[in-house]
């Protein structure tokens, strides 16, 4: 499984692009903009896009998801679906940061939870759900690489001030559904450095 990582849009979100050469599948999480060049990449590499991961729907995350939808308009894009009224205020938002976009939302086809089946080639991606910033944020475990969105950052946690954020929720799934995994797993943030299980472990402060 190859991984290329990219960072897109006004707030340099960590766009991920999962390759697994068997198949010739690729999957992105979280895609804040920027899509041409990731899309001219997959076609002159020959990879087929299977579908977008969201780790949750603040605008930074999701804002090169209708351009997808543009190039391939039959590509499945996911969310939980309790981060749904996030894309209803993506325009609020967006202003609130200080931002003069007129971005349309993307229009989410599917919703998806921790019994979801998804895979890329033949490698399941488990699915956490893993509220706290928000209450739909989502965090996935594919080839012992975690992506954890704002949930999760090298040695920080994500802002639970926004409207619907709520620190001991963030704490708690942290704890429960992430330090849980094999202290060699990687960790990929929505923002910033990667990171692992072991150092979040030993020197994230948040998590004492």
């Amino acid at each position: 499984m190859k991984l290329d990582i990219r960072e897109t849009g006004p707030l340099s979100v960590n766009t991920y692009i999962l390759k697994d050469d068997e198949s010739k599948e690729a999957v992105i999480i979280d895609i804040g903009g920027d899509f041409e060049e990731i899309y001219n990449e997959l076609k002159q590499e020959g990879y087929s896009l299977k579908f977008i991961l969201n780790t949750h729907g603040h605008f930074d995350h999701v804002l090169g998801e209708t351009e997808v939808s543009v190039k391939y308009p039959e590509i499945p894009i996911y969310m939980h679906r309790d981060d749904l009224p996030h894309l209803e205020r993506c325009r609020q938002e967006i202003k609130a940061f200080g931002y003069d976009i007129d971005a349309q939302p993307p229009k989410i086809t599917d919703f998806i939870d921790e019994n979801s089946d998804l895979k890329i080639g033949k490698n399941q991606i488990q699915i956490f759900h893993t509220p706290g910033h928000s209450k739909g944020s989502l965090s996935y475990y594919i080839d012992n690489k975690l992506f954890t969105g704002d949930a999760l950052f090298f040695r920080s946690i994500g802002r639970t001030d926004f409207y619907d954020g709520d620190f001991d929720t963030l704490i708690n799934s942290i704890k429960t559904k992430l330090l849980t995994l094999n202290e060699n797993t990687q960790v990929f943030p929505g923002h910033g450095p990667s990171t692992s299980i072991r150092d979040e472990k030993l020197y994230n402060a948040w998590l004492k």
